[in-house]
């Protein structure tokens, strides 16, 4: 079986799994399934110490507990406090976990030649090209846009004026 053929196996798999899951009330079109409020967030980010997730740890997982072998809970990111560092660590964990999320999905993507027939640059570029060669004729300026993008998107959520503004904190200050 090729690289397609497991993809399309893995998506079948994924679509069953998703329509299994889903309740009859919310496939009907019965006007209280449609009318139903929003979940809402009700406990606020806190700012944790190390005492606090190894209390977390034992709970979540009794197997195996609080494991840190790198001893990052006692890390001191630029002299700001162990929770300011567990903020800063959480924080980077779940932003990184997402960036290789999409990066995953862009890469198989891309590898199968996924297209959007409305997408007139994409339907642009050269088919039947790997992932690395459709970056490598990437034009430099598309390149630069992603990398500015990014880097105006993190100066937005790094930005403590703004962040106040929003009414939030930053996520070494007990925000989320």
């Amino acid at each position: 079986a090729g690289p397609c053929a497991i993809t399309t196996l893995i998506s079948t798999v994924a679509l069953s799994k998703m329509l299994s899951l889903a309740s009859a009330s919310t496939l009907s079109l019965a006007p209280a399934a449609l009318m139903r409020a929003p979940a809402v967030r009700t406990a606020a980010p806190v700012m944790e110490s190390k005492a606090e997730l190894e209390s977390l740890a034992g709970k979540l997982n009794p197997v195996i507990g609080y494991w840190d072998p790198l001893n990052l809970a006692d890390y001191d990111q630029w002299s700001q406090g162990q929770e300011a560092a567990i903020g800063f660590l959480r924080h980077a964990e779940i932003k990184h976990g997402r960036v290789a999320m999409a990066g995953f999905v862009g890469y198989i993507v891309h590898a199968n030649d996924i297209r959007f027939p409305w997408d007139k640059v994409a339907m642009a570029a050269p088919k039947g090209l790997s992932p690395q060669e459709l970056w490598d004729v990437t034009p430099e300026a598309a390149k630069w846009q992603i990398i500015l993008t990014i880097a105006f998107l993190e100066f937005w959520r790094e930005n403590s004026y703004i962040l106040s503004k929003e009414g939030e904190q930053h996520y070494m200050r007990g925000g989320k």
